[in-house]
């Protein structure tokens, strides 16, 4: 029962997470995106905001709940 339950948190869960790997920053359980451009993005939470900073920012990939950004980041605000 432990994989089925581990697979139940996986699926359902819905905690706002920030990883970064290799210039790639990967956020999932955002809300919204309020800015975009190649040199800021702003990605906001239900209680918090993300804002990356650097050079040649892109959205890899955008999914209803997750976001990968790619690029040069020399800036990550939290607030």
């Amino acid at each position: 029962m432990s994989i089925i339950n581990g697979i139940r948190s996986y699926i359902t869960d819905s905690e706002f997470k920030i990883t970064i790997v290799n210039n790639k920053i990967n956020i999932v359980n955002y809300s919204d995106i309020g800015h975009f451009d190649s040199n800021r993005i702003v990605v906001k939470a239900e209680t918090s905001e993300v804002i990356i900073k650097g050079v040649d920012l892109a959205i890899s990939k955008l999914l209803n709940d997750e976001i990968l950004i790619t690029g040069k980041f020399s800036n990550i605000e939290f607030r």
